[in-house]
C-alpha cells in the first residue's frame, strides 16, 4: 500500500520534466535570461514567435546583444527581417561594429543591402581601413621599336562602401590597369624609355580614372616588374618577308608552268607544220602523175626531172663526205 503514492510521485515527477524540457526546447529561457542581463529588452512571447516564423533565435538575440554592448542603435525587426531575406545577421552586425570604431558612416540598411548582394560587407569595411594590395598577372606589351615589354603592377586599392552595390569587382580593375600598361608602352618610341622611367606608366594609368563604376578605389599603382621579351617587330618582318617569298615562289612557279605550256605548245605546233608539209609532198608525185596523163608533162621532161635529182644526191653525198672527211683530219 506504501508503493502506491511513492509511484504516482515519481510518474507525476516524470511528468513534469517532460513538461519542462518540452517548453525549455519551445521557449528559450536561457537566451531570454541572457539577453536581459545583457541589456536586451526582449520577451519571452517574441521569442516563441520567432521559433513560430522558423526563425533561429540564437541567431537574432547574440548578433542584437553584440550591437547593444557596442552602442549601435539596433532593432529585432531589422535583425529578423534580414535574416529571413537570406542574410547573415551575424556578419552585418560586426561590419556595422567594425564601421562605428573606424568612424566610418555605415547604416544598416546598406550594409543588409551589400550583404543580400553577395559581397562580404565585413571585408569591405576592413578593406576600408586597411587597403588591399591586387597584383596584376605579367601583362605584355610591345613598344613603337617593335620591342616586347612585360610588366608586373600592384595596384593598392581601398573598398569604396557606397559603390558596393552594382560596382564592378577586382577583375575590372585587373583588366583596365593592363589595358593602362599596355596603351602607355605602345605610345613609347622605344622600350627603353620605359625601361628608364617606369613611373611613367603609373602617371598615365592614375591620370584615366580606372576606378569609375567599379567597388574599390585605386590609390597607388606601382610597377613591380619591367623585364624585355622577344622583338616582336623583327619576328613580324621575317614573316612577312617569309610570305612574300612564298608569293614570289609561287608566281614563279606559276610563270615557269606556263613558260612550259607555251613550249609544249610550240612543239605541237611545229609537228603539226611537219605534218602539213609532208602531206603536201605527198600531193607532188600525184600531181606529176596527173600531168603526165593529161599530157602537160612530157616523159622526157620527168627523166630529166629525175636526172636532176639523182645528181642532187649525189652532190649532197659527196658534200657529206667531204665534211667528215675534213672533221676527221682536224
Amino acid at each position: 500500500m506504501n508503493l502506491e503514492p511513492s509511484l504516482y510521485l515519481l510518474f507525476l515527477a516524470a511528468i513534469v520534466i517532460i513538461a519542462l524540457a518540452v517548453l525549455l526546447s519551445v521557449v528559450p529561457v536561457m537566451l531570454w535570461i541572457s539577453a536581459l542581463a545583457s541589456g536586451v529588452r526582449i520577451s519571452i512571447i517574441t521569442l516563441i514567435a520567432m521559433r513560430l516564423r522558423r526563425v533561429i533565435p540564437s541567431r537574432i538575440v547574440n548578433p542584437m546583444i553584440k550591437a547593444t554592448k557596442a552602442g549601435l542603435n539596433l532593432s529585432i525587426n531589422q535583425l529578423e527581417s534580414h535574416f529571413l531575406a537570406g542574410g547573415n545577421v551575424d556578419r552585418v552586425v560586426n561590419a556595422l561594429i567594425a564601421a562605428h570604431r573606424a568612424n566610418i558612416h555605415l547604416e544598416f540598411e546598406r550594409a543588409a543591402a551589400i550583404d543580400l548582394a553577395g559581397r562580404d560587407v565585413l571585408m569591405a569595411v576592413q578593406m576600408s581601413v586597411n587597403p588591399r594590395v591586387i597584383e596584376t598577372p605579367t601583362v605584355s606589351a610591345v613598344a613603337k621599336n617593335g620591342i616586347e615589354v612585360k610588366v608586373i603592377a600592384r595596384v593598392t586599392v581601398r573598398a569604396n562602401i557606397d559603390r558596393l552595390v552594382g560596382g564592378a569587382g577586382e577583375e575590372t580593375i585587373i583588366a583596365r590597369v593592363g589595358e593602362g600598361i599596355v596603351t602607355t608602352v605602345g605610345s613609347s618610341d622605344a622600350h627603353k624609355d620605359v625601361l628608364e622611367n617606369p613611373d611613367m606608366i603609373s602617371r598615365t594609368v592614375l591620370g584615366k580614372g580606372l576606378d569609375a563604376g567599379t567597388a574599390f578605389e585605386i590609390l597607388s599603382i606601382d610597377i613591380a616588374d619591367v623585364d624585355v621579351g622577344k622583338n616582336i617587330g623583327a619576328h613580324l618582318q621575317t614573316e612577312q618577308a617569309e610570305a612574300d617569298k612564298r608569293i614570289a615562289q609561287a608566281k614563279a612557279e606559276e610563270r615557269r608552268a606556263m613558260a612550259v605550256a607555251a613550249e609544249q605548245e610550240m612543239k605541237a605546233k611545229v609537228i603539226e607544220m611537219r605534218a602539213k608539209v609532208v602531206e603536201s609532198e605527198s600531193q607532188v608525185p600525184l600531181a606529176m602523175a596527173e600531168a603526165l596523163r593529161s599530157g602537160q608533162l612530157g616523159v622526157m621532161d620527168y627523166m630529166n626531172l629525175k636526172n636532176i635529182d639523182a645528181d642532187t644526191q649525189m652532190r649532197s653525198s659527196l658534200g657529206k663526205m667531204n665534211d667528215s672527211g675534213k672533221g676527221e683530219k682536224e
